[in-house]
């Protein structure tokens, strides 16, 4: 009996000093929110639009579109953090210009000149910038981008220049558009998009990748029809390479005439697609998460990696 008084406190100080060490370490954790909040704070106040280099980080991943550059034949890459250039003969990626800009549209229109569409990164909001971008342009290889219609109005996910016009399909309203100039916009009809292609051939004829089935329309956009074909994620008409489209798990396709053809398989899930006279390009995200950006040279059958960032 004389000994159960003794347990007893023992007991209630053992609980004491657990209290104790329960009041610390909630005192630690909200200590350690506290100062990561005050860190966000300094770096959202920060005049930098990051805090890490720009060069240093965000590598080549979640690709939006690929061109070919004919100013120096480097494949650029545009992607949900910036875009990226590999010199033609070269395994590097080059980040261009400082920008971490959402680039969702993407097209090469000519030497040095590109259009794009999508997301300013934060540098750009606080200069001002709305969250949809419009149309861009940029007239020195991607370095610099200035607006050019339909600011804060559109994200377009789509472009393309072909016969003195240029096509557009915007995520955020459906609206597939074209203009002239493009400064004036026309909305020709609405649906939901993948992604198209012009024809190189016909600037009436278009291809389109639907989440159901392929589209085609025959008068500018203006309406559309069922295409028999592959469902596809990403599409690309050359004039010299023909058309070419890619499913969503990888498989490759061409359009011969009027029919189509599995000509072979990404090594990975497709994230977007291009059909040049030289060689097929494309992005495609492996087992791992990580984006790769492939080449063909034999006409899909077999894809050879020209780009993986290095695992940190």
């Amino acid at each position: 009996m004389a000994g159960r008084p003794s347990r007893s406190r023992s007991v209630r100080r053992r609980r004491v000093v657990l209290r104790l060490a329960l009041v610390v370490l909630a005192l630690v954790v909200v200590g350690v929110g506290l100062a990561l909040r005050t860190q966000l704070r300094a770096q959202l106040a920060n005049d930098d639009p990051q805090s890490v280099n720009p060069n240093e980080a965000y590598g080549v991943s979640h690709v939006h579109g690929l061109g070919v550059n004919p100013a120096d034949d480097s494949l650029i890459v545009a992607t949900h953090n910036g875009s990226f250039r590999l010199p033609a003969g070269d395994d590097t990626a080059v980040r261009i210009g400082d920008s971490l800009q959402d680039t969702m549209g993407f097209s090469v229109v000519g030497p040095d000149h590109f259009l794009g569409s999508g997301h300013p990164d934060l540098a750009g909001r606080r200069a001002g910038q709305p969250t949809q971008l419009g149309l861009i342009e940029s007239t020195d290889g991607g370095s610099t981008w200035a607006a050019v219609a339909l600011s804060g109005e559109v994200d377009f996910h789509g472009l393309a220049a072909s016969g003195g016009r240029t096509y557009g399909w915007d995520s955020g309203t459906r609206r597939f558009m074209m203009s002239t100039d493009q400064r004036d916009w026309e909305t020709r009809s609405t649906l939901d998009l993948f992604g198209f292609a012009v024809d190189p051939a016909d600037r009436d004829h278009l291809i389109a990748a639907g989440p159901q089935s392929l589209l085609e329309s025959l008068d500018g956009g203006r309406t559309w029809s069922l295409a028999v074909g592959p469902l596809l994620a990403a599409i690309s008409w050359d004039q010299t390479a023909g058309l070419w489209g890619v499913g969503a798990s990888g498989d490759v396709h061409r359009r011969e005439r009027s029919n189509w053809t599995y000509v072979g398989a990404l090594p990975g899930d497709a994230q977007a697609l291009l059909a040049t006279p030289d060689a097929l390009y494309a992005a495609a995200s492996a087992v791992d998460g990580r984006t790769g950006i492939y080449q063909s040279v034999d006409e899909g059958a077999t894809w050879e990696l020209r780009y993986r960032d290095p695992e940190t």
